[in-house]
């Protein structure tokens, strides 16, 4: 029983009428498959696709981390070539060739980070 006296109980599926869809068993894996892409049973799926809704692809979110996870690289590199530009004084012990190059290795590491943002924007 349900103890607010103003609310009704809570409707659910489980006791509802099941939709049949007749499909040929390759249709049928392809269905299966596109549910396990989106992060949804196939019932959930179909009731999306039913209801006009496209279901989101789990592939989107892992795009979402790799673009994040460059992101944060991306900005652990350009505060520390901050810091080297800035002539922090905890850098007064190195030689200015052996600053130089690593500025140079930095930046390269920068541009390859911004490839790598790149390509994965591109996949999203």
């Amino acid at each position: 029983m349900n103890e607010d006296a103003g609310t009704a109980p809570r409707a659910t599926r489980k006791g509802s009428t099941a939709l049949n869809v007749y499909c040929l068993p390759e249709e049928h894996q392809a269905i299966h498959v596109r549910a396990a892409q989106s992060g949804l049973s196939t019932s959930a799926y179909l009731r999306q696709l039913g209801l006009g809704y496209q279901p989101k692809s789990v592939y989107d979110l892992d795009q979402v981390e790799v673009l994040a996870r460059v992101n944060a690289d991306q900005a652990r590199l350009g505060n520390l070539l901050k810091m080297w530009l800035a002539d922090d004084a905890r850098l007064k012990r190195f030689d200015e060739a052996q600053m130089r190059a690593t500025i140079v290795l930095a930046m390269e590491r920068i541009q390859a980070c911004q490839a790598a943002l790149l390509d994965a924007a591109k996949k999203a």
